[in-house]
């Protein structure tokens, strides 16, 4: 089972202290989030280069069935 990240003993906490308790809570949660990264993405090009193909292909061409 998972502890408790923050445990209040004894006492009450001022507006003050939980303005910086909601801080360091706040900081510490958005540096964990900046350490996941997102996964790297390969660059697709989705271009081709149009000397490397035939000007025109026959519309019953088989090239064109797929």
């Amino acid at each position: 089972m998972n502890e408790p990240l923050v445990r209040v003993v004894r006492g009450s906490l001022t507006a003050e202290e939980l303005a910086a308790l909601t801080a360091v809570l706040a900081a510490r949660a958005a540096v964990a989030a900046a350490t996941v990264a997102a996964p790297a993405v390969e660059p697709v090009a989705t271009w081709s280069r149009l000397e490397r193909r035939p000007a025109y292909f026959s519309p019953v061409s088989w090239q064109q069935a797929a």
